[in-house]
Order: C-alpha cells, then sequence, then structure tokens
C-alpha cells in the first residue's frame, strides 16, 4: 500500500478503500481481506476490484470479472490462496485531493460512543469514519472529507517520524475533553497507523513515543513485522501466546455494544502486568495482584532486606516519582 500510495497519490488519484500499514499488499488484502475507515461507503478492499487473473492448478491462466467465470470471482476473496495463485487484479480508482480533514470527538458512555458511531457511519458526507475506544465507556470518534484547501495553523504532518503515535495523539483529545479539527495530507492519513503498527509498538518498544526517542530514532520505526517474526524465538513466540491478543473483527454495527462489552469481560487488556519502568498509579494491594510476591517477600525477609532497602511498590508508586 505504501507504494500505491507513492505513485497514485502523486499523479493526483486514490483508491477509495486503502488499509494503513505500508506493508500490506493487494494479494493479501484480497486474498484475506481489508478495510479502512471508508469501508462505510465502499465496502471492503474486495468490492473495489472489478477482476482478477489466476493461474490455477493446472497451470491455466483464468481471467474472473463479476460476469466472466462469476463463480470464481466471488469466491477469490478470502481464500488465502487455495483456489489459485492471484497474479493480476483490476481496481477502481477515483481522484484525490490535498487533504483530509479531520474532526476529533471525544466520547463518554458505551451506548453513546455506539450510537455515534452508528449515526456518523450513515452519513454519506463523510468519507472517513473512524473510532478508537480507549476503555470500556470512553472513545475518540473520528470523521473526515477529502479537501484541497487547508486552515493555516491546522495542517498535522502526522506522518513525519517525528510526530506522535497517531493513536495517542488522539488519545490527547480524549484527556484533555475537548473536539478539535486537523487537516491532514492525504497520504500521511492513509498511513496514520504505520509508525506505531496501530498500537503493537508500544509493546515492542515502550519508550518509543517519548519526545527524545522520535527525535533521535523515529526514522527507524517500524521495524519490519516480517523481520520481527523471523527473527523471534521459540521463547517469545510462546510468551506472545499466552500474554498477547490481537485480534481483528467485523462486527455488525447493531452489535458493537455488546461486542465491546464482551471484549471488555472475556479479553480485559487491564489484567496483564505493568512494566515497572512506567508510572505507577495502583495501590499496594492493586500492584500484588500483578504478581505472586511469596519468594521476593521471603528473600527480603530472609537477606535482612527491609531496613534496608524500600519495597519495590514504594520506589515505583506515584508518590516515588513525583
Amino acid at each position: 500500500m505504501g507504494q500505491v500510495t507513492a505513485l497514485l497519490n502523486s499523479i493526483g488519484w486514490t483508491l477509495p478503500v486503502l488499509p494503513e500499514l505500508d506493508d500490506l499488499t493487494v494479494g493479501g488484502l484480497i486474498m484475506g481481506t481489508g478495510i479502512e475507515s471508508s469501508s462505510h461507503n465502499f465496502g471492503l478492499f474486495q468490492h473495489i476490484c472489478t477482476a482478477y487473473e489466476l493461474v490455477l492448478a493446472d497451470g491455466s491462466l483464468v481471467r474472473c470479472t463479476p460476469t466472466e467465470n462469476s463463480d470464481l470471482f466471488y469466491a477469490v476473496p478470502w481464500s488465502c490462496g487455495t483456489l489459485g495463485f492471484l497474479v493480476a487484479a483490476e481496481i477502481k480508482i477515483v481522484p484525490a485531493k490535498k487533504y483530509v480533514k479531520l474532526n476529533y470527538t471525544p466520547v463518554r458512555g458505551l451506548e453513546k460512543i455506539c450510537e455515534r458511531f452508528s449515526r456518523e457511519s450513515k452519513k454519506k458526507d463523510n468519507y472517513f469514519v473512524e473510532g478508537l475506544v480507549y476503555s470500556a465507556d470512553e472513545a475518540v470518534i473520528m470523521t473526515g472529507v477529502l479537501t484541497d484547501e487547508a486552515q493555516p495553523g491546522q495542517v498535522n504532518r502526522i506522518g513525519n517520524y517525528w510526530k506522535p503515535w497517531f493513536f495517542r495523539h488522539v488519545e490527547s483529545y480524549l484527556k484533555n475533553n475537548r473536539s478539535g479539527t486537523e487537516y491532514i495530507p492525504l497520504r500521511h492519513y492513509y498511513h496514520r497507523h504505520t509508525k506505531s503498527i496501530f498500537w503493537e509498538l508500544q509493546d515492542i518498544i515502550p519508550f518509543g513515543n517519548h519526545p527524545l526517542f522520535r527525535y533521535a530514532f523515529g526514522w527507524m520505526v517500524p521495524p519490519k513485522i516480517s523481520l520481527l517474526k523471523l527473527t523471534q524465538g521459540e521463547t517469545i513466540r510462546k510468551l506472545y501466546e499466552q500474554h498477547h491478543v490481537v485480534q481483528d473483527m467485523l462486527v455488525p454495527m447493531k452489535c458493537l455494544q455488546r461486542a465491546i462489552d464482551v471484549f471488555h469481560k472475556e479479553i480485559n487488556v487491564c489484567i496483564c502486568f505493568q512494566m515497572l519502568y512506567a508510572d505507577c498509579y495502583m495501590s499496594r494491594e492493586e500492584f500484588w495482584e500483578m504478581f505472586d510476591g511469596s519468594l521476593y517477600q521471603k528473600l527480603r525477609q530472609k537477606l535482612g532486606c527491609k531496613n534496608a532497602f524500600p519495597e519495590v511498590y514504594d520506589k515505583i508508586c506515584k508518590a516515588a516519582r513525583h
């Protein structure tokens, strides 16, 4: 997708549905699936494709469209290469504009979040609609339109390497309890989640959004996902399997509120342990719920630490650091 936007945007065109990450491929988005914040208008990535060419199991080359080999055309998406090798695709393009005028609206309360997201998605005037949910009852709903004009002082080139991670930038509107409007260059908008791999990079480089890191080393991120997978050992892989949840789901709008409830109850990210170099706002009792402290306390007693060194909580709690 990074190559697609670099070419098309430079000549004034774009795709109606353009998934965010640079390394996503046309083949993967067809054989798997692809979705974007414009999908409420245009559907999934497969819905902007008008023809495919495949090499079948017998070596023959077949072209399929909605009217020619239509059964194959409609079976290709989500097939993950089990029907043939996709060698070409014809995709719709539409005129592009310079900026996305993006409105940020913090919303609190699960019912209000779902109602606002549903309402904005039904508005055809909204070219882009996206919601980032930060807790069971806190979210920021974003709506955007294409434009060639930008208000002075409101342009945010969010894709520059020294800029904050996009999801953290969005969260600032929630923390400050304010709405806002920005003009983001089109290609920067399309790849807004690339730098931080949505929010995954905070688990790989926890300090990666710190201004000093961004200015000094921000040009180095994101690491190639394929490289991370290639170089991770068995221990790291098992650690991710047991303690890390990454799931993309397509949920009917009518089920959105119920789905968020289920995610919050069954896959509650709050149950994971917190790294000790991060700010800790928990009580002592909450802190020790994360760990089995029996060995730690046994050794503190055995080695006579209680009168010499503070307990770990007393070193990392808010009172100690602020």
